[in-house]
């Protein structure tokens, strides 16, 4: 009986622990880079200031949460050439890239933000170009950090790149809200999970007592 209290007590010390952990890593918040192939989007294997599409190519981009290429989100909408480019007569010399831009969603945007609608720009540029002034010709101000890791796309987001998503729940957040710092960290204290794991391990220390002293009197 002692032993399967103690046990019990172990249990409830690493409960306790877990419930003070850190939040787990949900994904990163950036922009995806993609290539249209035939009516589906590919990732793109190469960043957008190595890639140099082909005349009449379409690429798009994507701000999204994801954790990598195996679950990031694609560009919504319509994505033909054609379309794109109908405007944009050809020229020697120079090639067409269609690029089809989406800010996302809401509840993927920074705090504070609001994603603008998704746009499409064709590009003219010289045979040599890269994606990534394919989009500069069209998408201006793009932001990038030392890394040249593509921060924003028309401005957007005016801050942060490829910043880490944390979650406590089911639901990702890259900041905690005022209401959840606020329990957390205003007064340094412990949490409610230090609190419970405390009392759990104080009433069974107490029942061990109890029964060790219940054997002494046997």
């Amino acid at each position: 009986m002692i032993r399967r209290l103690a046990a019990l007590l172990v249990a409830a010390l690493f409960l306790g622990l877990a419930a003070t952990g850190p939040a787990q890593a949900a994904g990163y918040r950036y922009w995806s880079f993609w290539d249209r192939d035939g009516d589906s989007w590919v990732y793109a294997t190469e960043g957008p200031s190595t890639a140099r599409p082909a005349d009449g190519a379409v690429q798009g981009f994507r701000f999204a949460v994801s954790e990598d290429s195996q679950d990031a989100s694609q560009p919504r909408g319509a994505a033909s050439f054609e379309a794109i480019c109908a405007r944009t007569p050809a020229r020697d010399g120079m090639k067409r890239v269609a690029l089809v831009v989406d800010f996302g969603t809401p509840s993927d945007a920074p705090s504070g933000e609001t994603p603008p609608a998704a746009r499409t720009a064709c590009a003219r540029v010289h045979q040599g170009a890269t994606t990534a002034e394919a989009l500069a010709a069209t998408t201006k101000p793009l932001r990038y950090d030392t890394n040249a890791l593509l921060c924003a796309i028309a401005g957007y987001p005016k801050s942060g790149c490829g910043d880490q998503v944390t979650t406590g729940g089911d639901e990702a957040s890259a900041e905690p809200s005022a209401s959840s710092a606020a329990s957390a960290d205003d007064d340094g204290g412990p949490s409610v999970g230090v609190y419970a794991g405390g009392a759990l391990i104080a009433a069974l220390a107490a029942a061990a007592v109890w029964q060790a002293r219940r054997r002494g009197n046997v």
